[in-house]
């Protein structure tokens, strides 16, 4: 799960990558595992983005470049898909990014862009982050301004909703309790012991066998009396 902010639209203009902030998924939640950073775009920041993000270029002068961010940055995606809103917008800067600091670009076959997804299920509906916000009832209010570690948080609980949303039988690995919880739970002996279970075979009585047998001879070359079925 990813977002960038940035000083403008158009990474072939010259426009800079100004914040990442990634979120690891697993099973559709969070792992609690995050990667951010705010970034020296090395330029000046127009003041119609910094009324988007709230971001100024003092408020960035002596942040990390994006050259000294890029190994830890890589290392936090490793192989794993990505998803963004807006999914080629951010790959298109980064990948500029990355060609400044002497890297190959993402792999788009990594991308999975969850606004496509959002514009798939709702058509000619609104489906900015906000509206979806809005729609799934989770609450952002605490959005005033763009900023990409609290729009990756959003866009996790918006993206569980897109996949199905929370089902039931699915367990977090905070709730599911060890094998050896569970066996002092039941009785087990020792930790970690299954509990000892006694077979119940359960054997029809003569009256249903009867009438099963009645039913099988109605019917033409029944699979009960064919073998493996059949008895010997």
């Amino acid at each position: 799960m990813l977002d960038t902010e940035t000083t403008g639209l158009d990474p072939l203009r010259g426009d800079r990558v100004i914040e990442i902030a990634c979120i690891e998924l697993a099973n559709l939640m969070p792992t609690g595992r995050t990667f951010h950073t705010l970034l020296d775009p090395e330029r000046d920041v127009p003041e119609e983005s910094t009324r988007v993000h709230g971001f100024t270029a003092e408020m960035l002068r002596g942040k990390p470049k994006f050259p000294e961010m890029a190994e830890a940055f890589l290392g936090f995606l490793g192989d794993a898909p990505i998803v963004a809103h807006n999914a080629p917008f951010d790959f298109g800067f980064l990948d500029a990014e990355l060609v400044r600091a002497k890297r190959g670009p993402l792999d788009r076959a990594r991308m999975i862009d969850s606004l496509a997804l959002a514009k798939k299920r709702f058509l000619g509906m609104p489906n900015s982050l906000d509206a979806l916000c809005r729609r799934f009832g989770i609450d952002n209010s605490m959005r005033t301004s763009h900023n990409a570690l609290l729009d990756v948080q959003l866009l996790a609980q918006v993206y569980l909703e897109l996949m199905g949303g929370r089902q039931p039988g699915f367990a977090l690995p905070s709730a599911v309790a060890a094998p050896a919880a569970v066996s002092a739970e039941l009785g087990g002996a020792g930790a970690g012991a299954a509990r000892p279970r006694t077979p119940r075979p359960i054997l029809p009585a003569a009256a249903e066998l009867a009438a099963h047998a009645a039913f099988v001879a109605k019917l033409k070359d029944p699979l009960w009396l064919q073998p493996p079925f059949a008895a010997e």
